[in-house]
């Protein structure tokens, strides 16, 4: 008997072998490529109908220079990019949340602005005992979460109120200024019309996704991040990758303070928990930018440009201050749901 249906049998030049490379129909091939193309580029798409928007309700204000040069060259923008890199150094090692990244950032910028105005050292002194102690919270961090076990929300929670009541206790509650001038040049000086310190956040989130999908390290981090346990009897040192993600985000945050205390001449330790928020909902916005369900750097760093230009652009239509809050508050939660769901999906 002929395993040939009677349709393919009265089909002129049908045969089952060429049926079979066909494939599927066209149309199942066109579906599943609009899926993958918007689960990669549809923020980036809903970014540019954004910016659109906001062009055509306010073309005198949002179409400037001015405009620009607050969404990519702000000294704010510039700081949620080192935030979010340190951010993300102990996200994909699966350490996903480390509170205690903004009130670091904050303790470096006020330590370096108290050590050269108030006692009088160099800025270099300065800069180098900031960032020493900023590494060193790191380090610390990763040796109670790795080393102990302790649970990490507990100990970043409470190393970053910690921190912040450092920063307040050493600066009386008060923003410290007086910076030379001069050292402003290494955070403003102008390239191509931004800020060196939007080339510094692109050069170390470029980097960032090298190390991440072209070599051994960051393959071991993902690693790491998606089993420790099978990644420990695959021989790799997962003490080790977690201890230095730890360690290297405190760096980052430091690196982020110093820039940040340089573009002011001085830093406010009240403003740095206001980066909370942001951070995250630039991060798990991320995950939905080039590599659904995964956290990566170049999604990231598009997030906290696209956030910057929702929230300007809000801003100038004419809303209050609260809508910050609500805008990240909101994004926030549409970013983890959609992380949820991207991540499920590819179970």
């Amino acid at each position: 008997m002929s395993d040939i249906t009677p349709a393919a049998q009265s089909a002129p030049g049908v045969t089952p072998s060429s049926t079979a490379a066909t494939g599927p129909p066209a149309s199942v091939k066109s579906s599943k490529g609009a899926v993958w193309f918007a689960s990669r580029f549809a923020v980036i798409g809903v970014w540019i109908v954004l910016a659109a928007l906001f062009a055509v309700l306010r073309p005198d204000t949002f179409l400037t220079s001015g405009s620009l040069k607050v969404i990519f060259g702000s000294q704010n923008q510039a700081a949620l990019v080192f935030l979010t890199a340190a951010l993300l150094c102990t996200i994909v090692v699966g350490e996903f949340v480390d509170m205690s990244v903004a009130s670091n950032f904050g303790l470096s910028a006020i330590l370096l602005t108290i050590l050269n105005v108030n006692h009088g050292w160099s800025v270099g002194a300065a800069v180098l005992a900031s960032l020493t102690l900023s590494t060193v919270v790191g380090a610390v961090n990763g040796w109670l979460v790795v080393k102990v076990g302790v649970n990490t929300i507990v100990v970043t929670l409470g190393m970053g109120t910690f921190l912040l009541g450092i920063a307040l206790w050493i600066s009386d509650l008060m923003p410290v200024g007086g910076l030379p001038t001069d050292f402003k040049d290494i955070a403003l000086q102008p390239v191509a019309g931004l800020p060196v310190s939007f080339f510094y956040g692109l050069a170390l989130m470029l980097g960032f996704a090298y190390v991440l999908h072209f070599t051994p390290l960051g393959r071991n981090m993902r690693f790491v991040g998606e089993s420790r346990e099978v990644s420990r009897l695959a021989g790799v040192r997962v003490t080790r990758l977690r201890v230095g993600a730890f360690t290297v985000a405190g760096l980052i945050a430091g690196v982020g303070g110093i820039l940040s205390a340089a573009a002011t001449g001085g830093f406010d330790p009240n403003v740095s928990q206001s980066y909370l928020l942001p951070i995250f909902a630039a991060t798990f916005l991320g995950t939905a930018i080039l590599q659904p369900g995964r956290f990566n750097p170049i999604g990231t760093l598009v997030a906290v440009f696209f956030l910057a230009t929702g929230v300007l652009g809000l801003q100038l239509l004419g809303a209050s201050s609260w809508i910050t809050s609500v805008f990240y508050g909101g994004v926030l939660v549409v970013a983890v749901t959609i992380s949820t769901v991207l991540r499920n999906r590819s179970r």
